[in-house]
């Protein structure tokens, strides 16, 4: 397939951007401000802005700008991500109507002045941009390819941008459907957690025709700081399977060395804090410290949802033959916690794991 790893050279263009400018710039400014590395730039460590700032800019572009730039959304899938992107777009200046399964969130969008719909097909009668944040493929076939789906109600010539996270094979197959009902699509998944949505931080990766990508990348920025095309439909799912393998890897790794530093009587807190100094430090490390610190595991993103990833890299590495050795063994200790009723708590909880494995008893 044309949208996997060693497809177009669009796809390798664009990861090395999303994968690294996907690091909290607020972290990467405070760490420059206190250390001093012969291989940072100085000049750009004063001129990096918080994240904070770069949000405050960012709304007040986007709000100078949003008579010109205003667009009719719809925005089907209001979760952990979907509920502060939509609000996201709201701020930015855009009219968006919501439509959730549960009632509750439709209504927190309308307390954030945007519009509530009682089904999906209400939600899109009007929108000439629809949005999906849903949790898997089978949910994303069913809105969007489904009998009574999006694409027997979106007007033609709307823009349909998928922002879960499916298989690549998934978004060329809507791709594919929406082309038959003259439907424009992207496939354009994030990266930056539930903090990333709400601080409108995100690193978005998108597949699909350049033209359509230069249509949605305004209104896309006013979800993240990272909005690059890496090639065409498919391509955003194959660079963001790529990213969930680095998370996990990520995770599972810094689990092993806090049960390490603990087990060898070492002070973890000022342990972290130098290893986030080093080589070592890491935007998992900086968001996920204090989790594991403090064994809180309220969920960010659901080990669930990040099983069902990895079975995404897994399957798209065998399509193109691709070994992938630590996302064997990483997707198996995914699985593992959830066979131990982890599933619902956040994926830095992979820790319980290796306490288990470590002959820890765990609560």
């Amino acid at each position: 397939m044309a949208a996997t790893v060693g497809g177009p050279r669009g796809i390798t263009e664009g990861v090395e951007s999303i994968i690294t400018t996907s690091l909290d710039a607020s972290f990467f400014h405070h760490w420059c401000r206190r250390r001093a590395h012969p291989g940072v730039d100085r000049a750009r460590c004063r001129s990096t802005p918080s994240r904070h700032t770069r949000r405050a800019e960012g709304s007040a572009d986007h709000m100078a700008t949003s008579a010109a730039q205003s667009r009719t959304i719809a925005f089907i899938g209001l979760g952990i991500m979907g509920s502060p992107m939509a609000a996201n777009l709201v701020r930015a200046g855009h009219t968006v109507t919501g439509y959730n399964r549960s009632r509750p969130a439709v209504d927190r969008l309308v307390g954030a002045g945007g519009q509530g719909a009682d089904s999906a097909a209400a939600a899109v009668a009007d929108a000439d941009v629809v949005i999906t944040m849903l949790p898997a493929d089978p949910q994303v076939a069913e809105v969007v390819l489904g009998p009574d789906g999006l694409l027997a109600h979106v007007r033609t010539g709307t823009l349909l941008i998928d922002m879960s996270s499916v298989s690549p094979q998934t978004a060329a197959t809507i791709a594919e459907a929406g082309r038959d009902k003259d439907v424009r699509v992207l496939d354009a998944p994030v990266s930056g957690g539930e903090a990333g949505a709400i601080d409108a931080v995100l690193s978005i990766m998108v597949g699909g025709d350049a033209e359509d990508f230069a249509d949605a990348e305004p209104l896309l920025r006013a979800l993240g700081t990272t909005v690059v095309h890496v090639g065409p439909h498919g391509a955003g799912q194959t660079v963001k399977a790529a990213n969930q393998l680095i998370v996990a890897a990520n995770i599972q790794a810094l689990a092993e060395a806090v049960v390490f530093l603990e087990k060898a009587g070492a002070d973890l807190p000022s342990a972290l804090e130098v290893l986030g100094g080093g080589l070592a430090g890491s935007t998992v490390l900086a968001r996920k410290r204090d989790a594991m610190l403090n064994r809180d595991f309220r969920p960010g993103f659901r080990i669930d949802l990040h099983h069902k990833d990895m079975g995404i890299v897994t399957d798209a590495a065998r399509a193109v033959g691709a070994v992938l050795p630590l996302c064997s063994l990483t997707a198996q200790l995914m699985a593992s916690a959830r066979a131990n009723d982890d599933g619902a708590l956040d994926h830095s909880a992979l820790l319980r794991g290796v306490e288990r494995l470590s002959g820890r008893a765990v609560d």
